[in-house]
């Protein structure tokens, strides 16, 4: 399937930054009205004005900030915050959400569209799949130059060690701008009970390990001491001045595992500016997990402390719970950056923020909590009727950001409602306000799903065309596709199933069986079919809107029956992979089908392309 391209119409460039500031609204009327998503499952308000603007108090247009130029270990402004986004590498550690390399570049592209400083594509010595997708990032993503000169640096990680680093040196340097991002462990308990090292053996290993990435060609490396949040300070100091001596240019300072309060980490961030030696040659960064609930607030905390870079995901997936979120950490740096964070600014184009959102949910079957600050279903959704009432008389009553501000579409102001009458073009001109460009294969396979859906809908609503969407565009590499399914289920006997798959070559393959229900019943014919034996560990459905004709969304999770396993970038640690899978579908039984088809072919491509894996080395240097 052709990648698709997501694209916000009334996006500028970006590399073109609105000063933040805090939201302004009008409540003069407009011929413009807006909209909020249908998959609210809430009665709309309407939005009749659009300031990009966001200043309750000065209604003047905000200034422009350009992106400094980009220099490794230096940013000339001081008040600018890169972005460094590990969605596609600690993203994809959490649980079911293994991204297919396809998926991986078209998120690596959307996160450029983002204007994201750092992507960091992934680990490349956990497998050779990981491998070759890093390196087709670094060399697509990693050298398109905008027409401003942007293109992001493309960062692989590495343990300390001379195979991996040299591994994710040959990934990432075919990028214009590739990084090697190598980690060691520092607190007492890791040192321990994990490295089984004294603190001179892991400065040795650090300081090595770092001289050799720089010999390798690469000038920028930035070095992370794991679980600094639980690591002796004076330590800390000691080991982080070494391997600035021996060359990084960024400093990463993680708490792993998200034990610290803002106060401790703000605390930590300005300790470490204070007390480490060569700290005015590097930038401090930030990387802060969620397991007390403040990664976002921890994160915002050391860049106020100094850090000038933030490692964030898009909706704050990652191990266990999950990262500091981009667009939170962003969206308060917009919103409060000025008033409360001394002018600190980012290079993100907030208008990309939802498109992004919905693509990693849709590509790792993750969906976002409803009530998910800034994209949650509900974040611009007023039900109680005292909000309703100061909405209605103004909008900055309850609301802080404009939701235009981060790409929610607006209804279409041409009064086009669309139907079973309506046109290619129609749908096409619904699409582009969506966000959505497709090639015109992808048009075509929606355009006939979408006769399909209004032919039984008298209004097919703009949810129904996201889910639509996501159905076609938002899959992997179908090495089996769905043609036809026939049920027969009730009170009377068992369930039986008849399942028509197509394969990679196009022959057709057809199984019956029989099951407890009409989805067990098809689940186990289509297994007869692939022959890929998969636990089913998740089973989850939604309708998209209101109405007993609603297109139902299914989300699976399996595990395979013959050990998928892949390394852990933490631990070194094999893991066994757990796949996701989506469908929509007003039909329930083809929804599921269509679900566990997609997950099958996510563990089908996975195995195809993983065919060797680094075992743990438990970051010992090779002699």
């Amino acid at each position: 399937m052709a990648s698709s391209i997501l694209r916000n119409p009334m996006l500028s460039s970006p590399t073109t930054i609105t000063t933040p500031s805090l939201p302004s609204f009008s409540s003069k009327p407009s011929p413009l009205s807006f909209r909020f998503p249908p998959s609210h499952h809430r009665s709309s308000l309407r939005i009749k004005s659009l300031r990009l603007s966001c200043s309750l108090s000065d209604p003047s247009p905000p200034l422009r900030r350009c992106r400094p130029e980009y220099i490794p270990n230096r940013i000339s402004d001081p008040n600018y915050v890169r972005v460094f986004d590990t969605t596609l590498r600690d993203g994809e550690q959490s649980p079911g959400a293994t991204l297919t390399s396809k998926e991986k570049l078209d998120i690596a592209r959307q996160l450029a569209k983002l204007g994201v400083d750092v992507i960091e594509a992934g680990f490349p010595a956990a497998s050779k799949d990981d491998f070759e997708a890093v390196k087709t990032i670094a060399e697509t993503v990693g050298n398109a130059v905008d027409g401003d000169g942007y293109v992001p640096v493309i960062c692989g990680l590495s343990r300390c060690n001379k195979r991996d680093i040299e591994t994710a040196w040959e990934a990432v340097k075919y990028a214009k701008r590739p990084r090697i991002h190598t980690f060691i462990a520092t607190s007492d308990i890791h040192l321990e009970y994990k490295l089984k090292k004294s603190k001179d053996e892991v400065i040795e290993i650090a300081r090595n390990m770092v001289k050799f990435a720089r010999s390798l060609g690469c000038e920028d490396v930035e070095f992370s001491p794991e679980d600094a949040g639980r690591s002796e300070r004076e330590f800390l100091y000691q080991i982080l001045g070494e391997v600035i001596k021996a060359g990084a240019t960024t400093l990463n300072i993680p708490d792993t595992v998200g034990i610290t309060l803002p106060s401790e980490f703000g605390q930590l961030i300005a300790d470490i500016k204070a007390n480490t030696p060569g700290i005015e040659n590097v930038i401090i960064s930030t990387h802060c997990q969620n397991d007390l609930g403040l990664s976002t607030a921890n994160t915002l905390s050391g860049a106020h402390s100094g850090a000038r870079q933030v490692e964030v995901t898009i909706n704050g997936i990652g191990e266990r719970a999950g990262n500091a979120s981009l667009e939170e950490v962003v969206m308060a740096i917009k919103c409060r950056g000025d008033h409360v964070l001394g002018g600190l600014y980012t290079g993100i184009d907030t208008r990309h923020i939802v498109m992004t959102s919905k693509m990693v949910e849709d590509y790792t079957g993750m969906q976002t909590q409803p009530h998910k600050a800034i994209v949650g279903a509900n974040a611009f959704a007023h039900e109680s009727g005292i909000h309703q009432d100061g909405m209605l008389k103004h909008k900055g009553t309850y609301e802080i950001i404009c939701p235009e501000e981060i790409g929610l579409e607006r209804s279409n102001d041409a009064g086009i409602v669309l139907g079973k009458l309506s046109g290619r073009h129609a749908l096409k001109d619904r699409l582009t306000e969506l966000g959505y460009v497709l090639d015109d294969e992808q048009l075509s396979s929606i355009f006939w799903r979408f006769k399909s859906v209004a032919e039984r809908k008298k209004r097919v609503t703009d949810a129904d065309i996201i889910a639509l969407v996501s159905d076609e565009v938002f899959q992997p590499e179908a090495l089996w596709k769905l043609l036809d399914i026939q049920i027969t289920c009730g009170t009377l006997g068992l369930s039986t199933a008849t399942v028509k798959l197509a394969d990679a070559d196009g022959k057709e393959h057809v199984a019956c069986s029989m099951g407890t229900g009409p989805v067990d019943s098809a689940y186990k014919a289509v297994d007869l079919i692939v022959k890929e034996p998969a636990t089913l560990l998740e089973y989850s459905m939604n309708a998209v809107t209101e109405g007993i004709d609603a297109i139902a969304t299914t989300r699976v999770l399996i595990r395979g029956n013959n050990n998928y396993s892949t390394t852990n970038a933490i631990t070194g640690e094999e893991v066994q992979r757990t796949f996701s899978g989506t469908g929509a579908g007003m039909d329930i039984v083809v929804s599921s089908v269509k679900a566990y088809v997609g997950a099958l072919n996510k563990m089908l491509d996975f195995k195809e392309n993983t065919t060797t894996k680094i075992p743990s080395q438990n970051n010992k240097v090779p002699a």
